[in-house]
């Protein structure tokens, strides 16, 4: 799953529709935390609800989408 686009955003605290990239299904995240260990370690591990698979099930590593701020800022 990667994000296809985030819909809303409190100060680091974020909902985003997914997409997976095997199938195409989209599917709402609720309760994202916009930091790096987020988008690097978490995302990647999220399974899609109509194939089961996840990014590195499906070996994609480079793509991700950039966080609002940077790790060390306090927001």
């Amino acid at each position: 799953m990667k994000i296809k686009q985030i819909t809303s955003q409190t100060r680091r605290d974020f909902s985003a529709i997914l997409i997976c990239e095997g199938c195409g299904n989209e599917q709402q995240l609720w309760g994202g935390y916009d930091d790096n260990y987020y988008h690097d370690k978490v995302i990647p591990t999220k399974r899609c609800e109509k194939c089961g698979k996840t990014r590195n099930d499906l070996g994609i590593t480079s793509e991700r989408t950039e966080t609002k701020y940077q790790d060390w800022e306090t927001v």
